[in-house]
């Protein structure tokens, strides 16, 4: 499965690269907190994964808070053709690292 780490994340997101973020964390918890894309938690995410991106041949960057349940997400999204999907090493606590 394909990884992306925080730190190129943080390079494509400083250009101004428009990327497909897909936020798998609670609503309560995006709202807290977030670097922008979709938000569909991964407990709705089986339900709602032809909603995720019209093209399934896209870039799809699938982000948590640690990596994990985006890790799961990855898995869900590559079941249900989608081709390009890569998971954030470390979640945004990852990202956040990077950053203070």
């Amino acid at each position: 499965m394909q990884q992306i780490s925080a730190g190129s994340l943080q390079s494509r997101l400083q250009s101004g690269e428009e990327l497909n973020l897909l936020d798998v964390r609670e609503e309560i918890e995006y709202h807290t907190y977030n670097i922008g894309g979709k938000n569909i938690p991964l407990s709705k995410l089986t339900e709602k994964s032809d909603f995720v991106h019209p093209n399934k041949t896209d870039e799809i960057i699938v982000i948590c808070k640690a990596g994990l349940r985006s890790q799961t997400a990855q898995s869900i999204l590559i079941s249900n053709g989608y081709q390009n999907v890569k998971n954030l090493t470390g979640g945004l606590l990852a990202l956040q690292k990077l950053q203070s």
